[in-house]
């Protein structure tokens, strides 16, 4: 997935959805520029609120449509809980969040060209979805690719892994361990207006 103008979408949805647009320098720029805020209906929320989860975690239209419709097929379940955990628990996804790679496009294109591995076999399918006990790592092929240059030092410094995940420094293999918990506090979007939208 190509995303284009990334600053431009990041203003015109009110939320610094990607990481390019999570650093103090933007967030300053952006204070300085006048706001305009415009009165939205229910389903222009509810757009805007598809578009921030679309762009955050780098789907198509069509790919993200089809989690959606996924969850609202399903009966007795928290719809919320369980679309997030789709999300989060895509291959990419889990590479990034360990930091493996500085964005999810980045991380993308890491599983693509074939680095990554997952219970020791290579996979280069961004969007399977690790589920628990499953052991990313890097392709002993390419643990000596530029690439992967200091990783071992990022990973000891970092402190931002989520709890679901265990990252080992050393091995630079991801565990799983759980699954993802939906804190709406530490989300740049709502859920709730997402599956309303897909409802209609």
């Amino acid at each position: 997935m190509i995303i284009k103008s990334k600053y431009k979408i990041a203003r015109r949805l009110n939320a610094p959805v990607f990481e390019k647009t999570q650093t103090q320098k933007y967030a300053i720029r952006e204070g300085r520029r006048e706001k305009r805020v415009f009165a939205r209906s229910d389903y222009g929320l509810q757009l805007v609120e598809k578009q921030k989860v679309r762009y955050t975690y780098c789907l198509t239209a069509k790919q993200f449509a089809k989690y959606v419709k996924g969850v609202l097929g399903k009966r007795g379940i928290n719809q919320q809980e369980v679309l997030f955990g789709v999300l989060e628990s895509r291959l990419d996804n889990v590479v990034y969040r360990a930091g493996f790679a500085p964005t999810r496009l980045a991380a993308r294109q890491m599983v693509s060209h074939g680095h990554i591995t997952v219970n020791g076999r290579k996979l280069n399918i961004s969007s399977y979805l690790t589920s628990k006990d499953d052991v990313v790592g890097i392709r002993e092929g390419s643990l000596k690719a530029v690439l992967f240059n200091g990783l071992e030092e990022k990973l000891k410094a970092s402190t931002s892994q989520p709890s679901w995940i265990a990252v080992d420094a050393d091995k630079k293999t991801i565990k799983v361990q759980g699954s993802p918990k939906l804190e709406q506090a530490n989300l740049l979007f709502s859920l709730a207006p997402v599956l309303e939208f897909y409802s209609r």
